[in-house]
């Protein structure tokens, strides 16, 4: 054989070799395209992560039945959950992880608490991934960071949105509007955000004294002092704001245990804490009553088949911000991904950046679409009402399950 003859058959015997591989490659699809979820799986906030988990998997599994992301040639998504603890130090410490070792994300959603997505941030943001989140703290989308985006109405525009509704709803219902409110809250990102909305723009607008204003640190250890002083003060409006679900079950039992539940005294959140299904452990649906909370997200009308499906795969009573925001998180990165064409986190942020329409019958207002600082344009609230055993959603009207009715005033 002559060295000509051996370069051809050896440059015949790699090109084969390579259109092989080429061929094996395509026959098995493109590869999978990695999202991450970096939410609390442990410690005092676990179970609201537990449930976005379920969220993404559900809005995975929907996504990759539908054909995947079709510009990437059916590109099927990947699931990478992390826990991020229960303090801000974990949640750190967990980003830092994330996107050291999982290089090939092109976006993520996180974190629950404001406070713990600010942490998170900071660190999504230096590496240039999109992090898509429901948590409420304004600060979030304050700082000029180019690769967050917010789904929810902050917490100040959620004050703006919900608590005049509710005046109205009162005055409709005993003919006087509340003149005296009290606050009893934890010093979360979220719930800071809302009492400094409140205070300094609501309840002057409104007409509103507060006669009551205690902070706690979770976890809340009793909660019989400021109970006590609802009891004393009678306030037309308590508003009750905790976010973890074993401070919501302590004030609740409290409140019960001084005569004060059972609708006695109008009280009004402004998280999806105080209507998570684990209340029920805890407290009888008769102590819940007549509850109301102020949330960005919940389960809607025209949502029948995503509740069937909760219900059927994870045995849930009902749906919370927690499932369907972070299902529609997962839409929100389909979509992203057709608009770039390619899995690249760089591409990704810059499509969300100009999405104008993709899945908004997840998110209440209608419109999906983010400004300049990465807050959703046209982000509504939903008022959820405990009405025999369920937190409803009442308001808006053309996403209500139910009415709503002003609890009687003792």
């Amino acid at each position: 054989m002559t060295d000509k003859t051996f370069a051809l058959t050896r440059r015949a015997l790699v090109g084969g070799a390579a259109m092989g591989l080429a061929t094996a490659a395509h026959a098995q699809g493109p590869a999978n395209v990695k999202v991450g979820l970096i939410v609390p799986l442990s410690g005092l906030y676990a179970r609201p992560g537990a449930v976005m988990r379920m969220g993404a998997e559900m809005g995975i599994a929907d996504v990759n039945a539908a054909g995947g992301v079709k510009a990437l040639g059916g590109a099927k998504l990947q699931l990478v959950a992390l826990d991020c603890g229960d303090t801000v130090e974990k949640a750190k410490n967990a980003a830092q992880r994330m996107v050291a070792q999982e290089t090939d994300l092109v976006a993520a959603t996180g974190s629950y608490l404001s406070s713990f997505t600010l942490a998170v941030s900071e660190v999504t943001e230096r590496a240039g991934l999109p992090l898509l989140t429901l948590s409420y703290s304004d600060l979030l989308t304050e700082r000029g960071f180019r690769h967050i985006f917010q789904t929810s109405a902050t917490a100040a525009a959620q004050s703006e949105l919900g608590l005049p509704e509710l005046m109205k709803l009162a005055e409709a219902a005993s003919g006087k509007r509340p003149k005296t409110v009290a606050i009893a809250m934890d010093n979360t990102g979220t719930s800071i955000a809302t009492a400094k909305a409140l205070k300094e723009k609501l309840f002057p607008q409104l007409g509103l004294q507060l006669v009551m204003d205690e902070v706690w640190t979770p976890p809340l250890t009793d909660a019989t002092a400021f109970i006590q002083k609802v009891r004393s003060t009678r306030p037309d409006l308590f508003l009750f704001m905790p976010n973890a679900i074993s401070d919501a079950k302590l004030g609740l039992e409290k409140l019960n245990e001084f005569g004060l539940g059972q609708g006695r005294i109008p009280t009004i959140s402004f998280s999806i804490t105080i209507a998570e299904p684990d209340m029920l452990q805890s407290v009888s649906p008769d102590v819940v009553q007549g509850i109301m909370t102020i949330v960005a997200n919940w389960g809607v009308k025209g949502q029948e088949k995503l509740l069937a499906d909760l219900k059927a795969k994870y045995k849930e009573p009902w749906m919370t911000q927690n499932v369907v925001s972070t299902y529609g998180d997962m839409w929100i990165v389909k979509e992203a991904l057709e608009k770039a064409g390619k899995a690249d986190r760089a591409a990704v942020s810059e499509a969300l950046h100009t999405l104008d329409a993709g899945p908004a019958k997840y998110f209440p207002g209608g419109v999906l679409k983010f400004d300049d600082k990465g807050r959703r344009i046209g982000a509504g609230v939903v008022v959820v009402q405990w009405q025999n055993g369920v937190p409803a959603t009442v308001y808006p009207n053309d996403l209500a399950v139910a009415t709503p009715f002003w609890p009687k005033h003792a």
